[in-house]
């Protein structure tokens, strides 16, 4: 048990590190990917466009 979450945790932090420069940004990525799971962030992370410059 304890070391699946430990995997997801991982997961999460590698999806909310690769959509830091995503609209959501890294906290959006990593909580989105805790509460769905790392495969349905990186589903979001791959819909999603980079974010837009001032």
């Amino acid at each position: 048990m304890h070391t699946s979450i430990l995997i997801i945790l991982f997961a999460s932090l590698i999806v909310g590190y690769l959509g830091r420069h995503r609209k959501m940004g890294f906290w959006g990525y990593f909580f989105g990917s805790i509460l769905l799971t790392p495969f349905v962030g990186l589903i979001l992370l791959a819909a999603s466009g980079p974010k837009q410059k001032d």
